[in-house]
């Protein structure tokens, strides 16, 4: 008998929640019968302001539509406003069992025009904030003995975009965080994957011109809807998905890809160890062939969203 997808009796906390994917995922993750807090800053999409609208929108649908739901409207990038997350989740509905870091900002720029502030702000809000969300949730799904983390990394990072230095950092090291959340904490019963999503968002409408050209096709971007992710977060959370533990997905309209992770490719071995010539003579041309290429997400994933 296959195993029902629900989140009936659940808790779960949604980072940057009051817009594209995250409200999506939000409500669906309501619908499905989970408490959701809906975290928002409500800044703008580099990172700028606050307002408590968004979030409190998020929270108005889901309730009209039956659910439940609480608005909080902390900094993922401040360690205590993540802290604050967990707890209004403990605070309104009294646990928490499921994590979607999906907070985000943008500060695209080619490398050699990136300041260390737009570096810095894109790691703190991406990478150190779903560091600290997670953190903060880690002990309650330890001391329950199960509990489900999704965290969004980007093809960006896995494949590569131009004038995302910052962001491809951010969201490579968020893959990572992931694996190394989910070998930790596999013997407690927590899981931990990570999403790479396609989808349009006014993030992605803030992208410069020359970065949107190169990595997207700007009509066919807009029509892949941030809807289509929310199915498969959701279904990450669920019980249903308990053999999935340190994956990476992507997610594009219709399709949904099992992504590779780094391992070993090809090996070549020297007894008496390697010098210049032999590396210049023997090793690239054994590994000239397998050498991988500079591709953007745009030139791997050249077809049409299905």
């Amino acid at each position: 008998m296959s195993a029902n997808p629900t989140l009936e009796g659940r808790v779960v906390a949604v980072t940057g929640a009051g817009r594209g994917i995250g409200r999506e995922i939000a409500i669906l993750a309501a619908s499905q019968g989970a408490a959701v807090v809906v975290n928002d800053y409500g800044g703008s999409v580099d990172g700028e302001g606050s307002d408590r609208g968004p979030a409190q929108e998020v929270v108005d649908a889901i309730k009209s539509a039956g659910g439940r739901a609480v608005a909080n409207t902390d900094s993922v990038a401040d360690p205590k406003g993540a802290e604050r997350i967990v707890v209004t989740a403990l605070d309104n509905f009294g646990k928490i069992d499921g994590l979607v870091n999906n907070a985000g900002i943008l500060r695209d720029k080619i490398f050699h025009h990136m300041t260390e502030e737009d570096f810095n702000l894109v790691v703190d809000v991406h990478l150190r904030g779903s560091f600290y969300v997670a953190r903060a949730a880690a002990p309650h799904f330890r001391k329950q003995g199960f509990g489900s983390m999704v965290h969004m990394t980007s093809t960006s990072a896995l494949v590569g975009n131009i004038a995302q230095a910052n962001y491809s950092a951010a969201k490579l090291g968020i893959a990572g965080l992931s694996r190394s959340i989910a070998i930790d904490m596999q013997k407690f019963g927590v899981r931990s994957n990570a999403i790479a999503p396609f989808a349009w968002s006014r993030l992605v409408g803030t992208m410069p011109e020359e970065a949107m050209q190169r990595n997207f096709d700007l009509a066919k971007m807009q029509a892949v809807s941030p809807a289509h992710i929310a199915p498969v977060v959701t279904f990450l959370l669920s019980d249903a998905a308990s053999e999935i533990n340190g994956q990476i997905f992507g997610v594009r309209k219709n399709e949904i890809f099992l992504m590779s992770q780094p391992r070993p490719i090809r090996q070549i071995h020297k007894s008496d160890g390697w010098g210049l010539g032999d590396l210049a003579n023997v090793m690239l041309p054994a590994f000239k062939s397998s050498l991988v290429p500079l591709e953007s997400s745009g030139d791997v994933f050249s077809w049409d969203a299905i």
